[in-house]
């Protein structure tokens, strides 16, 4: 065998001295690519593993050639020395191919194989006893179709059909593979047991292209609870549910969480609780599935189990418990979540809260936050009570008696007042409330979980990045609740050295900003902070915002607008003296303004001009039609006196009101897009004065094209109707489609442009600390 070997360390290895191969320098997984976890597989890890073998000319530890040579205990003399060594040599290189051949095999393989091994007389439940032969044929008798003398089945042995020709062997199978997974999905027990009965297949067999068996087929598109327990049941004596996998690893508990199949994941647990803590190939537990495909009944389901089994503890802990709750919140199930972290004792980092940060929901505004209090309901039902109760009973009559049902009047339409529209509105916004008030909830135990988890020194690695990712999304109620909890995260600084109020200003985030209100005597140290390059708060604000602030506004115009709005806001805060006060590159607030907006001050004029140039054609040609109209009226007019003939008509009057309305309107309307386009488009004109002509302009062509339509239909209405008032019906339709069409097209322009030039300031002054928990009871978020 020495001189058969090509390899050039093998060759060292092999002579008198060195009887065996020993290519210990070769990397097996680069020749088996793969881990032979099922009898589909076998025959590609076997033509891999051959490869291995016949390159270093190991085959001869597999098939017999090299036998083991006699030890010393049976053998005397000159002899014992050398038989010791050679035996050690042998031993040496049969350990190699045995490591490369279990290190090949799934986790589930090679227990399954050992444990086979171990079963075997005369053999001791030891690895060390088992020589790659021993483990070679043991693989071949179990995955090697060729070879297998007999399946295992409910009814006893079966013989193997053999086929000459493996191809049409392979194509056979692969046919019983596809009438199987039809009847399965069929749901037909009766099908399927005639299926099985054959004894071809069964149920623990690979039969899809992902190595799914026909018990994962059955857990994954069946609800009949009675058809997946009659598919267990055909399962071999010996099985394992744990050793049944598909090629990712996964066990059918992992395809019931995936397919969020809630009764048989509870059937499967009575029969194998061991499931639960099986993890796929990537590491994923059931329960993690079923978090991350957002099966919220499966999950509690799995929950449930974790928390009464002692094991389930060190799920939800450490960095594992941290990616479950982190699943849970990135689905946006707080209420799941919330429960979840009930059996929570601490937390590894700060991905729980900065998950949390980055999925909060929107708070709602004060009419959905007051509706959906308890409070409301609690004054609903007591008002009712007490206009009954000042009803009382009807017998007599007086002057208290008349008082009393007087006054139960007055509370009965009160209470009217108040439950109609609360009956209307809450069916939209109770939703909304309800998912707000879980994640608040949750916010609360994720930072007793925090304060629990770390001493004060510790503290802040657990809230530090996730106080300035909520301060980026705006979430004022998360920075408030982790300030208020833990007050030393006021003076919390990013990578880059700012702090939260800083952050929020460059951030654009306004309602973070407003927390300033709510301090006390830090609130002043604002007035004056510099960062490192000298830049103050002002500075700051005169940067540009980043994209996504800017995308939620449309059109430049606007976008600018609301810039100039931050630096005016913060310019009023500051100290007089930082509004000239320059930073290390020698440049004031004002000139960092003008520099960074540059580019969008000109895409704001151009939006501006192209805005105002639409619409001056539009203004210009109603004004020529309703002058023409005015000239011309409807009927022509009295040759001897000069006056219209329908002077004396109803829908002549309103013609010409309407007429005389459009025409002032589209002139007024023409003049200020005129004004527009002839503006010089400064910085400072984009705050109110282009915004304000703009609103006019576009306000004054509504009306203009509005009483259009009107003067239109009220001469049509003259000419053609003889008085026929049937006629006003289609008139009055046509001349709502054009209305309706313009209402629906551009009013919403024109109410951005009004809220956001005249309406309530985004920087609110007022207390917006004071709220509502889920029990309805006013809370306080302030932290000074």
């Amino acid at each position: 065998m020495a001189s058969s070997c090509s390899n050039q360390y093998v060759r060292e290895e092999v002579g008198e001295e060195y009887p065996y191969p020993y290519p210990s320098h070769v990397c097996a997984p680069n020749f088996v690519t793969f881990k032979l976890s099922g009898r589909d597989d076998y025959d590609l890890w076997k033509t891999q593993m051959l490869c291995l073998l016949k390159s270093h000319d190991m085959c001869g530890f597999i098939d017999g050639i090299f036998v083991s040579p006699q030890s010393s205990s049976s053998v005397s003399g000159k002899e014992k020395l050398g038989g010791d060594h050679n035996h050690w040599l042998w031993t040496r290189s049969d350990a190699l191919v045995k490591g490369w051949i279990l290190g090949s095999l799934s986790k589930q393989t090679l227990r399954h194989v050992l444990d086979r091994l171990s079963e075997k007389p005369h053999q001791e439940r030891n690895v060390a006893d088992f020589n790659a032969k021993d483990i070679w044929d043991e693989l071949k008798t179990l995955y090697d179709l060729s070879v297998r003398p007999q399946l295992q089945s409910m009814n006893g042995p079966a013989v193997l059909p053999q086929e000459p020709d493996e191809g049409k062997q392979r194509d056979k199978r692969a046919d019983d593979h596809k009438r199987l997974y039809k009847c399965i999905l069929s749901g037909d027990w009766e099908r399927v047991a005639t299926f099985l009965n054959e004894e071809v297949v069964t149920v623990i067999d690979k039969i899809t292209n992902n190595g799914s068996t026909a018990l994962h087929v059955a857990v994954g598109t069946s609800k009949d609870l009675e058809f997946i327990q009659k598919m267990l049941e055909r399962a071999p004596e010996s099985t394992l549910l744990l050793d049944v996998l598909n090629s990712d690893g996964s066990t059918l508990l992992h395809v019931a969480a995936i397919v969020g199949n809630t009764e048989a994941a509870e059937m499967l647990l009575e029969r194998s609780p061991d499931l639960l803590f099986a993890k796929d190939y990537e590491g994923h537990t059931p329960l993690a599935i079923a978090l991350s495909n957002m099966h919220s009944q499966t999950s509690q389901l799995l929950l449930q189990h974790i928390t009464s089994n002692r094991e389930g503890n060190s799920m939800l802990s450490g960095r594992s418990g941290d990616e479950l709750l982190v699943l849970v919140i990135s689905s946006k199930d707080f209420d799941l979540a919330y429960h979840l972290a009930r059996h929570y004792r601490t937390l590894h980092s700060d991905a729980v809260l900065m998950a949390l940060a980055q999925n909060y929901p929107c708070e709602p505004n004060i009419l959905e936050k007051y509706l959906g209090t308890e409070i409301i309901k609690w004054k609903i039902a007591g008002g009712l009570e007490t206009a009954f109760d000042y009803m009382g009973p009807l017998r007599g009559f007086g002057v208290e008696k008349a008082i009393r049902l007087f006054i139960a009047g007055i509370l009965m339409i009160f209470m009217l007042v108040v439950v109609i529209p609360w009956m209307l509105v809450w069916p939209f916004i109770k939703e909304k409330v309800r998912i707000h008030n879980e994640a608040t909830r949750l916010l609360r135990r994720v930072c007793v979980l925090i304060h629990v988890s770390s001493d004060p020194n510790t503290e802040h690695h657990y809230y530090t990045n996730p106080l300035f990712e909520a301060t980026r999304q705006n979430a004022y109620e998360i920075v408030g609740k982790i300030v208020s909890r833990f007050p030393n995260a006021i003076w919390s600084a990013n990578k880059d050295g700012y702090n939260i109020i800083q952050y929020a200003v460059i951030s654009r985030s306004e309602k973070v900003y407003n927390l300033l209100y709510q301090m006390s005597e830090h609130k002043n140290v604002y007035r004056t902070m510099r960062d490192s390059s000298g830049n103050n708060l002002l500075h700051l604000a005169a940067r540009l915002a980043p994209t996504n602030k800017l995308n939620l506004i449309s059109g430049a115009a606007l976008q600018i607008q609301r810039e100039l709005q931050w630096f005016k806001e913060v310019e009023g805060f500051v100290c007089p003296l930082n509004t000239t006060q320059k930073n290390s590159f020698d440049e004031t607030p004002q000139m960092v303004f003008t520099r960074e907006h540059k580019e969008l001050v000109i895409e704001g004029e151009k939006w501006m001009k192209a805005t105002a140039e639409s619409y001056t054609i539009s203004a210009a040609l109603i004004t020529t039609i309703v002058f023409a109209a005015a000239i011309t009226v409807p009927g022509g007019n009295n040759q001897d006196k000069g006056t219209p003939i329908f002077t004396n008509n109803t829908a002549f009057t309103v013609f010409a009101i309407s007429d005389a309305v459009s025409l002032f309107a589209a002139v007024t309307s023409l003049l200020m897009f005129l004004s527009i386009l002839t503006a010089r488009f400064a910085e400072q004109d984009f705050l109110f004065k282009l915004p304000t002509k703009l609103v006019i302009g576009l306000a004054t062509l509504f009306i203009s094209t509005t009483t259009m339509i009107i003067a239109f239909g009220a001469t049509l209405y003259l000419v053609f109707g003889q008085n026929n008032s049937r006629i006003l019906i289609p008139i009055v339709v046509l001349t709502c489609l054009p209305t309706t069409s313009f209402m629906t097209l551009q009013f919403p322009l024109i109410i951005e442009l009004m809220s956001a030039t005249y309406g309530r300031s985004i920087f609110g002054k007022k207390d917006p600390a004071y709220g509502y928990d889920e029990f309805g009871l006013i809370i306080d978020h302030r932290f000074y």
